[in-house]
């Protein structure tokens, strides 16, 4: 991708547009190639041109050398799902043109006029190398305003006939403005639309000579009139943000929110990963609407799950803890067992006697881990015992460690009850250690750590 494949963008986008479980890595590898280009956000009235006007804004900046990205958000049907995503059908005279990658996105519900991935989407484009990123928002209402968290520079694109007197006074997508594109500026009224500009300025706050007041730039987009005045004014608005550390105090604000949505939306992730299923959602809901459940009550409930998972993980990562390394199942007769696995398609890699357990083992894999068939030599060996108490099945749970020793002493530390304080060899010459059932909840663990490499010679 960043040597100019262009499919490999493609690619790229797809998968952070897909939330991929790839999709965090390719960010985080994609993040220090960006911050360098210049993000300008088009939006407006549903039919006020912000198609044509990326369209013509997209070739004055090829023309001048610039490589350009244009990511053009759609709706989202709310009775289907889908979106037309037509917007690049205006663009096809410049199809093979590498230097230009237009991205269609759907809003897939999500509000603000944007789509839940379009900042993740423009990190990607701008890291292929694009000096300039174009975002169209779909046609938004007044309250609409996430492209100026986004965008650098944000046109706000207006026609003549489109609203009452009033409507230019409202609140909302007018103050996100830092440049108005008045668009079809040959029809009547576009002198009436600037007028209406003008004395809402007038109405703000006493401006400073470095204040930056929104111009406003009469354009014709089938025609192209006026495109070059609106990119010199972007630029100019690029320039202005390029002094006095404007640029950085805009982007720290952009950060700031932006880690606070991906704070929300892993801690959303890290809840249902830890047990809040939709049916369990849904149970909350009924509750709640019932009046039989506290919503302010469970939330913070909710919130302790999660935290006392992670501690737990956040435990085993500290003390060396990597996998489940393997299950021990006792058997009567590993040839006979096998005969299941083999059905499965699994077979046995490694077969051999550990003398002084008194058993024959068997290694299974599947994947990262393991099942070792247990088959004792004698009655009155561990596995014996347990196969005459007991019966055939789970006889341990093996956890692979970094370092045995640290946690052997660290479980020493803490009190666990240890079947042998020793580390003794296996089958394979792994190193481990058993800790008894009833520090575990029931189940007798064994702590394991590879086989010591031999030193080269």
């Amino acid at each position: 991708m960043r040597a100019g494949d262009v499919r490999a963008l493609a690619r790229a986008v797809s998968l952070v547009e897909n939330a991929a479980p790839e999709a965090a890595a390719l960010l985080s590898a994609c993040f220090p190639y960006t911050g360098k280009a210049l993000r300008v956000g088009i939006t407006g009235a549903p039919g006020a041109g912000k198609s044509t006007l990326v369209d013509r804004l997209a070739r004055t900046w090829r023309d001048a050398g610039s490589r350009v990205g244009v990511i053009a958000v759609d709706p989202s049907s709310p009775y289907t799902g889908g979106a037309l995503l037509g917007d690049r059908i205006r663009m096809q005279e410049r199809t093979g043109d590498d230097g230009l990658y237009v991205r269609s996105m759907a809003t897939r519900g999500s509000l603000g006029g944007l789509a839940g991935t379009t900042a993740d989407v423009a990190q990607v484009i701008e890291a292929s190398g694009r000096d300039v990123i174009l975002i169209e928002t779909v046609g938004v209402g007044q309250d609409e305003v996430e492209i100026v968290r986004l965008a650098d520079v944000t046109v706000v694109v207006l026609v003549p006939g489109m609203g009452d007197d009033v409507q230019s006074l409202k609140a909302g997508i007018m103050e996100i403005a830092d440049i108005f594109a008045i668009n079809k500026a040959d029809r009547d009224g576009a002198d009436r639309v600037e007028k209406e500009i003008r004395a809402m300025q007038s109405l703000a706050a006493v401006h400073t000579p470095e204040d930056w007041i929104a111009p406003a730039v009469k354009t014709i987009g089938t025609t192209g009139e006026g495109m070059d005045a609106l990119h010199a004014v972007i630029q100019q608005r690029w320039d202005w943000l390029a002094t006095d550390n404007r640029l950085q105090a805009r982007r720290q604000t952009y950060w700031r929110e932006r880690i606070e949505g991906m704070l929300r939306q892993a801690l959303l992730k890290e809840a249902r990963a830890h047990g809040l299923s939709q049916a369990e959602l849904a149970q909350h809901a009924e509750q709640a609407a019932a009046g039989a459940e506290d919503p302010y009550k469970l939330v913070p409930v909710l919130v302790q799950r999660i935290f006392s998972a992670r501690g737990g993980a956040l435990w085993a990562r500290r003390n060396g803890v990597t996998r489940i390394d393997h299950l021990g199942i006792a058997v009567e007769s590993i040839a006979a067992a096998c005969g299941f696995y083999e059905a499965l398609g699994l077979r046995v890699t490694h077969e051999e006697t550990v003398a002084h357990e008194q058993v024959r083992t068997a290694m299974i894999p599947i994947g990262d881990s393991r099942i070792e068939l247990l088959e004792p030599l004698q009655e009155d060996s561990a596995v014996g015992r347990f196969l005459k108490k007991r019966g055939p099945g789970l006889h341990h749970v093996a956890l692979h460690v970094e370092d045995i020793a640290a946690t052997l002493a660290g479980l020493k530390a803490n009190g666990a009850r240890l079947i042998s304080d020793q580390v003794q060899v296996g089958a394979g010459g792994h190193l481990y250690f058993f800790v008894h059932p009833s520090s575990t909840g029931g189940v007798l663990l064994e702590i394991c750590q590879d086989a010591p490499q031999e030193p080269a010679q």
